[in-house]
């Protein structure tokens, strides 16, 4: 399989302040994560100041700020984000962003990000996947929320223009922060990729990494978890975020587990085959066999090691004739038997 795209989702948790921002990308790349996401927005342009908070939000930062003035807080400039991509750059990591508005969307082209990220909440918004379905660039779909239904409808706007579906991976998602494990359900990552036929990842907001791990066992070829470096720290989504030596966990778990899901031939493989002669078995005498005599399952047993005749040829050799006598509990050989 070709390697799984790890994402490590900074999000917001730079609390608004780039300089924690760099300390972000820093603690990615010493986990070797693919890509470090940020989310780009103008506050006025994607919430209006009437807009409740999510309850997540109101268990993370209390009642006292509205949804509108706590993102607000988090939002950093344009030219925030070219420092950052360019400190991206510098790091080794590669840089990512989601955009929510259509004047972020307009300019993310001066990031030359790899993918446009479109977040969960505009799988339902027409005039935004068409304006992304112009950029012609390969898109990440998170799709916590949504029906297949509209997650059909979503893909039928990105393809409209010049995107296929090879340009599209759909990533099941749950929006709960933190997600209830048997709210995940994992086989609907499945469902999208059954019912569409397009490369299929997972964007975690569940507690720990078992979960993302799972997914890549399944089959996910992107995977997306929140970081922090501190889930004491202030803000809505610290709290359900992994803390560096917990992302540094997941990437190493995540590439055992592309080793071992290996090519799907079963066959001996490279370290097992030595153990062959050793453990399988060879066809020996039971008792002592004179020549002439016919080779039965009386006369005959099986044992390691097997570096003789082996085991699996056994019917082969039972109703044919002795060569010669053959002592009791010797290892036979072609030059025993007649062929």
């Amino acid at each position: 399989m070709s390697k799984v795209i790890i994402i490590a989702e900074a999000g917001v948790n730079h609390n608004g302040d780039i300089n924690l921002a760099k300390k972000l990308i820093d603690k990615a790349a010493e986990c070797k994560v693919d890509y470090i996401k940020f989310q780009t927005f103008i506050t006025e342009l994607i919430v209006d100041s009437s807009a409740p908070k999510a309850d997540y939000q109101l268990a993370a930062i209390g009642q006292e700020k509205s949804q509108f003035d706590m993102i607000k807080e988090l939002e950093l400039s344009f030219d925030d984000f070219k420092i950052l991509k360019d400190y991206c750059v510098a790091r080794n990591v590669k840089f990512l962003t989601s955009v929510a508005d259509l004047k972020s969307l307009e300019r993310i082209e001066e990031l030359n990000v790899d993918f446009i990220k479109i977040s969960s909440g505009e799988v339902s918004n027409p005039l935004f996947l068409k304006a992304v379905a112009k950029i012609k660039k390969p898109v990440i779909l998170s799709t916590g929320m949504a029906t297949l239904g509209e997650v059909e409808k979503a893909l039928e706007i990105l393809t409209s223009q010049s995107l296929t579906k090879e340009d599209i991976t759909i990533l099941h998602c749950n929006t709960e922060y933190p997600s209830p494990m048997n709210d995940v359900n994992l086989n609907a990552m499945l469902t999208l990729r059954d019912a569409f036929k397009v490369e299929i990842g997972y964007s975690d907001h569940t507690v720990g990494i078992e979960i993302p791990i799972a997914a890549v066992a399944m089959g996910a070829t992107i995977i997306e978890k929140h970081f922090t470096l501190d889930k004491t720290l202030t803000g809505p989504d610290h709290k359900s975020s992994l803390e560096p030596n917990e992302l540094d966990a997941m990437v190493k778990a995540i590439r055992n587990i592309e080793l071992a899901l290996g090519n799907g031939v079963k066959q001996p493989s490279p370290s097992e085959a030595k153990n062959i002669p050793v453990v399988r078995k060879s066809i020996f005498t039971s008792r002592m066999i004179v020549k002439g005599e016919y080779f039965t399952e009386a006369n005959l047993m099986v044992k390691r090691p097997g570096d003789g005749i082996p085991a699996s040829q056994v019917e082969m050799v039972i109703g044919r004739q002795a060569a010669c006598d053959i002592k009791a509990n010797e290892k036979i050989d072609h030059k025993s038997i007649v062929w």
